[in-house]
């Protein structure tokens, strides 16, 4: 059953692709084509907003949670990501959870699972900072580099990497299979509070966004009071 309904900011053509929606009650079933019944641990609302394998950036204790589907060599999340940090920033009441979602071919999947297994040494957002602020296309060689020269012990990485495969694939299946519940058709994706967001947002856009859904958060307080 598809739960989810026009935003506002839909008829405003605020998205790239016009496709803006707002999950509804049931966040439960946030299958946009109808989530199996054996999905329901992959597709709630804890592990869509809050799943405990993936460290929060921005306030972890915030009022709105943006989720990012990225893919680290894709462009458009390459250009975003230092307007949405500064969004997150400046609001001060958002939690980032940024998933991996590597569907750009095979170095793709190798950064992702780096940056995953970087986490293990506290250093997720450092990794995860050093592939995404590169302007062009990563290679392994090229990943490789720019963890290290961001500070990350190289050999621990690759022992917590082999470590923490089965989690590590763990995650990213469970990010690709609630990509592709919401219906995304590529990076980057978000979800922003109860809102669909699959495309790029200006940092004005986001905002507007937040702004929404406190909105609505703050209305289904009012109804249950």
């Amino acid at each position: 059953m598809n739960h989810l309904t026009k935003s506002p900011l839909d008829n405003a053509g605020a998205t790239r692709r016009d496709a803006l929606g707002l999950i509804g009650a049931g966040i439960a079933l946030l299958a946009a084509g109808g989530a199996r019944a054996e999905d329901d641990k992959v597709l709630t609302e804890e592990q869509v907003l809050r799943d405990p394998d993936i460290p929060v950036i921005g306030n972890a204790k915030g009022d709105i949670t943006i989720v990012e589907w990225f893919d680290y060599n894709c462009p458009y999340c390459r250009k975003l990501a230092p307007e949405l940090r500064q969004v997150v920033q400046d609001d001060g009441k958002v939690r980032l959870v940024l998933k991996d979602w590597p569907i750009l071919g095979p170095v793709s999947k190798v950064a992702a699972r780096m940056a995953l297994a970087a986490k293990y040494q506290g250093k997720f957002d450092t990794a995860h900072e050093a592939m995404i602020s590169v302007n062009s296309r990563i290679t392994e060689p090229r990943i490789a580099e720019l963890l290290s020269g961001a500070g990350l012990d190289m050999d621990r990485l690759k022992k917590d990497l082999d470590a923490n495969a089965k989690a590590i694939d763990a995650i990213l299946a469970r990010n690709d299979e609630q990509a592709q519940a919401f219906g995304f058709n590529g990076t980057p994706s978000f979800i922003v509070g109860k809102y669909r967001v699959p495309g790029v947002l200006s940092m004005d856009q986001f905002e507007q966004v937040i702004a929404d859904a406190r909105k609505a958060n703050m209305g289904r307080k009012t109804e249950q009071n």
